[in-house]
């Protein structure tokens, strides 16, 4: 028995000699990344419901698509002028910054937390939420991108799940500061820290976490031989042939364009967004929930917390014990499968349930599959794909096709608040069975698709 759990543990921990140190930098810059995102996410919704008001949640989410836009645009456009380790360290600073600009005016008491008078005209409010949902496109995708272009596959299935187990520690660190700082009383009972200090000092920490990043980055690219940053050895050679013939320079609308084009980008495409209407439509529920079980800001945000520490906690598990032995055992292939069949039987769950209890385990269950399990899997799908699928389409996908999925969740809600309460369910089985079949096909192809690439050694948007 103790041998076989020797030889458990040496697969468990077992990493190329060559790829401990890039390993060491990037799981730590995922631990900081995830951390500060792990608090922004949830602070943002408890924010612009304080300052604007949760009726405008679903409006914010369908504007935040249309906003980010230029913000694409322009990121496009540094893609083709500056290094990939650049583009990391210049965005973790950008928003990092942003973040300490934000706990600042918080506590101004016209415009921040203090005026508790919610109206739809207050535009910092609308300000704190783009800058969350901006988070995920221009600092969590350009962190996988960056990853993709120095890791091969055969690296990634070896390696993703330790990259997302550091990034779970980094979610339960953080979230479970939130649920407790929030949730902190002093000897007469009361809240030690009032609602605006507390959320200050949560979003000033999730700013200093972010800006450790581009200081790893850094020392990522000094301390490990370029040898090992190649990644996939075919992309990595087209792309210096595409260099030297100066092609590399493919405009700002290119990741759109290969986004159209090609059917293993729009794929990839699917997996985002179908993931996101489902936990669109979870979510909002979510937020009714936490508000009935809170008299306050600080109560609503320490709820989220207490169910985010609770996701990270099983993710790490997951993706620590289960998400690198199924990627070597069953391969991208299975794999893939396995997320819509997961988050299907989970659905399945909530809907004979039926009750808050299901809903929260749903929600959280999903949340799990997705950032423990789907996310490394799904990002290995990149690997094989040119330089621009990996930066621009996939900011496109992760910031345009996020939102307009959370936009088609939104929509949905919406609806659903103008039937009747016996037609509600059966519309939301109907909706999320057809949901699941369509992402199920979706991910069928794209498995297909990929193990073709790296069996002939393709390189995918040439």
């Amino acid at each position: 028995m103790g041998s076989k759990l020797k030889v458990a543990l040496k697969n468990l921990f077992d990493v190329d000699p060559r790829e401990r140190l890039k390993l060491l930098f990037l799981s730590l810059s995922f631990f900081f990344i995830i951390g500060s995102y792990t608090l922004i996410k949830e602070l943002k919704d408890a924010i612009f419901v304080s300052i604007v008001g949760r009726e405008y949640v679903p409006i914010a989410s369908g504007l935040s698509m249309i906003v980010l836009i230029p913000a694409i645009l322009i990121y496009s456009s540094l893609v083709d002028r500056i290094r990939r380790y650049q583009l990391m360290a210049l965005y973790s600073a950008v928003f990092g910054c942003l973040g300490l600009v934000i706990a600042y005016f918080l506590g101004d008491p016209h415009i921040g937390l203090a005026n508790t008078d919610a109206h739809h005209y207050r535009l910092f409010g609308w300000f704190v939420y783009f800058y969350g949902e901006g988070f995920s496109p221009f600092v969590v995708s350009v962190f996988w991108a960056f990853a993709n272009s120095i890791n091969s596959p055969e690296a990634a299935k070896r390696n993703y799940a330790f990259l997302t187990s550091a990034s779970k520690i980094g979610g339960m660190m953080t979230a479970g500061l939130g649920w407790f700082l929030l949730g902190l009383k002093n000897n007469s009972g009361a809240l030690y820290f009032s609602d605006v200090i507390s959320h200050q000092l949560l979003v000033a920490f999730s700013a200093c976490l972010l800006l450790c990043v581009p200081v790893v980055i850094i020392l990522l690219m000094k301390k490990v031989s370029g040898r090992y940053l190649h990644g996939y050895e075919a992309v990595y050679r087209a792309e210096k042939e595409q260099m030297k013939t100066g092609q590399d320079k493919t405009g700002v609308f290119a990741g759109l364009s290969m986004l159209l084009s090609y059917p293993y980008v729009l794929g990839i495409f699917g997996m985002v967004f179908f993931y996101e209407v489902v936990t669109k439509v979870l979510s909002l529920s979510r937020l009714s929930i936490a508000q009935s079980h809170a008299t306050s800001i600080s109560g609503v945000s320490s709820f989220l917390f207490k169910i985010t520490f609770m996701m990270h906690a099983f993710g790490f598990v997951l993706s620590f014990f289960g998400t690198r032995t199924l990627l070597q055992v069953l391969g991208e292939r299975i794999c893939i499968l396995l997320i819509p069949l997961g988050t299907g039987m989970l659905l399945l769950y909530f809907i004979i349930s039926y009750n808050p209890d299901a809903l929260l385990a749903a929600f959280i269950g999903t949340k799990v599959i997705n950032y423990a399990f789907s996310w490394p899997v799904r990002e290995s799908l990149y690997i094989p794909t040119t330089k621009e699928i990996k930066f621009k389409s996939k900011s496109w996908i992760d910031a345009f096709g996020s939102k307009f999925a959370k936009t088609t969740g939104s929509i949905f809600n919406y609806w659903t608040l103008h039937i009747s309460e016996i037609l509600f369910l059966p519309a939301l089985s109907f909706f999320f069975a057809g949901v699941i079949g369509l992402w199920f096909l979706t991910a069928f192809s794209l498995g297909r698709r990929f193990d073709k690439a790296v069996q002939n050694n393709e390189v995918i948007g040439l």
